[in-house]
């Protein structure tokens, strides 16, 4: 199965909010390069189709979180199924239509520059991160407080946010704190430098 497959049929098993239809349409259109853009410029997922490949990354990292013994027994967090595929699956939307194909300078093994293809960063709708997430989302499906904020501060404390909030949030509502950490363990350890 593809990972565009994967997405769709985890989409149309969970989300089944009003809205929920019309966002896919979205994500498959053409005014919509989420199934092939990258999830950055130069770090993690930076190749065609990585956004998705992240997003459904983040899915099964956050499955897993929830999974733990700890998490469910001592913390007693519970999410229902379909808050976690909308977190985790739609959590970095503020990409779609961000990154175009570019071209760096790098030097070879041997010294020598060379030109290889990259993609540059250009934002059409400046919005944030998290929020415009939250806002695009929002556009189509209504979502629950802690979707919300789970999505607004799934950067944790490695965004541009008051530390303050980021704490405030991760107290108030422990999904964000969940998908924080999927979304690290996901970035760092099965994409980054640490996976190769």
């Amino acid at each position: 199965m593809s990972d565009r497959e994967r997405f769709i049929k985890i989409y149309k098993q969970f989300i089944k909010r009003d809205g929920a239809d019309k966002l896919l349409d979205y994500l498959e259109s053409r005014a919509s390069d989420f199934f092939t853009a990258p999830a950055s410029a130069r770090y993690h997922s930076a190749y065609e189709g990585g956004l998705l490949r992240h997003s459904l990354n983040v899915y099964d990292c956050l499955l897993n979180y929830l999974e733990r013994e700890r998490v469910r027994d001592t913390y007693k967090l519970t999410v229902d199924p379909e808050s976690i595929a909308i977190v985790a699956l739609l959590h970095d939307l503020c990409k779609v239509n961000c990154y175009k194909p570019g071209t760096r300078n790098v030097k070879d093994e041997n010294g020598k520059w060379q030109t290889v293809p990259t993609y540059e960063f250009d934002d059409k709708m400046p919005y944030g991160h998290g929020e415009k997430s939250v806002y695009i989302i929002s556009g189509y499906m209504k979502l629950t407080r802690e979707e919300a904020f789970a999505i607004r501060y799934h950067m944790g404390f490695s965004g541009t946010e008051d530390p303050r909030n980021v704490g405030n949030a991760f107290e108030m509502f422990p999904l964000a704190f969940a998908l924080s950490t999927a979304d690290m363990e996901a970035t760092y350890f099965l994409e980054g430098d640490a996976a190769k």
